[in-house]
């Protein structure tokens, strides 16, 4: 069983955004997925401040923010501030992340590194004992919806090797295309964290489809 199933709020129906939160905080899911795109670092742009702050409001469990943008080291004491319980950014995307998790632990948040599926899995070894996250990227980032890429598995026995070694206690997380099907051979291969969008929130029933992902 995976320890934490997080729905992505970006899969969530906008114009029901009190409903959804809610829906969400009564079911099994462990914490909140918020994907947060600037429309540089990947070519979408999703939301922002605002929208943290209704979810800091009326949210029960942690928020998990996955900051895809370029500079994230600007803005990590104000998603702090709003609510992020978890702050997780890019590889790619920062020159310094040593500094930016730093920040992002003296703001009162646990730290996560994301790295795309074409970034080799290897590159952490310098970065993973500082860490309190590793988010793998089993779509290319940007968009819901993406189908999972089959490679991830792969990836993820070599992360999880690479974890075990340096730091146990550093989790790590799976985001794009996850599913009852593939989450079992996730979880085998050392995944703690599934984040699920089109999954949960194009169910028919979206709390009994978290139900079956986490008993996955």
């Amino acid at each position: 069983m995976a320890r934490f199933i997080a729905p992505s709020v970006l899969s969530a129906d906008f114009a029901r955004l009190g409903t959804d939160i809610e829906m969400i905080n009564q079911s099994e899911a462990d914490w909140f997925h918020v994907d947060i795109m600037d429309g540089r670092f990947v070519p979408n742009i999703s939301f922002g401040f605002p929208v943290m702050e209704a979810l800091k409001k009326h949210a029960t469990k942690l928020l998990d923010v996955h900051l895809m943008i370029e500079e994230p080291l600007k803005y990590v004491d104000e998603f702090v501030e709003k609510g992020a319980g978890m702050l997780t950014v890019h590889w790619e995307a920062d020159r310094h992340i040593h500094r930016t998790i730093q920040a992002i632990h003296k703001a009162g948040a646990k730290a996560g590194v994301a790295i795309n599926p074409g970034t080799p899995v290897h590159i952490l070894k310098d970065i993973i004992k500082d860490a309190d996250m590793i988010l793998l990227m089993s779509v290319n980032p940007g968009f819901g919806g993406q189908s999972f890429i089959e490679n991830t598995y792969a990836r993820l026995e070599e992360l999880n090797a690479l974890r075990n070694a340096q730091n146990p206690q550093c989790w790590i997380e799976i985001d794009g295309g996850v599913n009852d099907k593939n989450a079992p051979e996730l979880v085998r291969l050392g995944a703690d964290a599934l984040v699920a969008g089109n999954y949960v929130f194009k169910a028919e029933d979206p709390q009994e489809a978290i139900k079956r992902i986490k008993a996955a």
